[in-house]
């Protein structure tokens, strides 16, 4: 029986986690279900799929799910807070850890899995942003596995049967849809709402990764975490818009063949493949029509219009601690993007500003990415606040 902690169980991807885990019984169970505020929610959850452990991420908290699991006369034990969460993916209440917590905050959680050689589905990007050497040397040392979750990178793991990418890979070009204002120039997105950024054309995904889609920033950080998952240089990475969604990355070999791997936008494919590798499992994913769909699309991605994409490709040409002040940049921007504080146009404005201010240092040690980011978000929140962007 397989063990799997998901932690971000109440996202979008953590309930997909659920859906897939609940067609095969005999094989698997969540045993460790995370949340980070929402203790209604992650109960109801733990009603459903009975684990072993639950935890929310605020410690104040943890009173109101004791109460909560109690109430629904569940024997669920409850925790709360950081520490708790990365001794529980350590230890063997789980085997397998689907990390989909959002942002900086769940690399902790990630490392700590990776360090036990537990097999890691990773939907958090930023661990590998931020981390990725960290992550990957760690995972190396411990023989834990790790299957990406995204999408794209999914579909890169398949085609290469789970290994990196050798001599023998010419380029790996990752498809974008283009999101919710692809053919848009930049006078028209001025003005646009976070109800219009967040209303993503294919995906179901929470705010802050739809406005990523909506500015290409999304796309950049899968540039970043592609390099280090398959140990590829930027000269092999490619980005192509694909609006149909349907081909979620290509593997180009030196002798001219290329792979690509097609199935409808359902993130419980790429978690049906992580679960069960190198087995395949069913999903629930119906089965993939291209004559009723017609037609695929490809086109080059407009960095005038979108140029987080031309950001995150500079920072992971820079290396260091680069690519952590620009996603600690792009969460403060996003953030104040949907809380209305500042314009769409500004969230790249916003990144840039803190790219050419802040100086690449070395990325030894989660000490001095933790300090990238602090000054990151510092200067972020201070360009805002002064009116230096807008």
């Amino acid at each position: 029986m397989q063990s799997i902690a998901i932690l971000g169980a109440t996202g979008s991807i953590g309930t997909s986690a659920l859906d897939v885990i609940a067609r095969h019984p005999d094989t698997m169970r969540a045993s460790v279900l995370a949340a980070g505020s929402n203790v209604s929610a992650l109960v109801a959850l733990c009603a459903t799929h009975r684990p072993m452990h639950a935890v929310i991420g605020e410690a104040d908290a943890l009173p109101a799910l004791r109460d909560g699991l109690d109430s629904a006369g569940l024997d669920t034990r409850a925790h709360a807070g950081g520490e708790a969460l990365c001794e529980l993916v350590a230890s063997d209440a789980c085997d397998t850890v689907v990390a989909a917590i959002v942002g900086a905050a769940g690399l902790d959680s990630t490392l700590a899995a990776a360090r036990a050689g537990k097999r890691l589905l990773l939907a958090n990007k930023e661990s590998l942003v931020l981390a990725g050497e960290l992550l990957t040397g760690a995972a190396r040392a411990a023989g834990a596995t790790i299957v990406p979750i995204d999408s794209e990178h999914n579909a890169i793991f398949q085609c290469l049967h789970g290994r990196e990418a050798g001599a023998d890979v010419r380029r790996v070009t990752l498809t974008a849809s283009g999101g919710p204002f692809r053919g848009r120039d930049r006078a028209a997105l001025a003005g646009v709402t976070p109800a219009e950024a967040v209303a993503h054309p294919k995906w179901s995904m929470g705010p802050k990764i739809s406005v990523d889609s909506a500015t290409l920033m999304n796309k950049g950080l899968e540039l970043i975490e592609a390099h280090h998952l398959f140990d590829l240089p930027d000269a092999r990475l490619e980005v192509l818009v694909h609006p149909q969604s349907l081909v979620h990355s290509l593997v180009e070999f030196v002798d001219g063949s290329v792979l690509a791997q097609l199935g409808l936008p359902d993130m419980r494919t790429a978690l049906a493949v992580g679960l069960g590798w190198p087995r395949r499992l069913a999903s629930g994913v119906g089965p993939l029509d291209l004559a009723a769909h017609g037609r695929l699309d490809f086109e080059p991605p407009d960095l005038d219009t979108f140029p987080c994409l031309a950001l995150a490709r500079g920072a992971l040409r820079a290396g260091g601690t680069a690519p952590a002040t620009l996603n600690a940049a792009n969460e403060v921007a996003v953030s104040a993007f949907l809380q209305g504080r500042i314009g769409f146009l500004s969230i790249a404005a916003l990144v840039e500003h803190a790219l050419a201010a802040i100086a690449v240092e070395p990325a030894e040690s989660l000490a001095a990415l933790g300090e990238a980011d602090t000054r990151a978000r510092r200067h972020a929140e201070h360009a805002i606040a002064t009116g230096a962007i807008r």
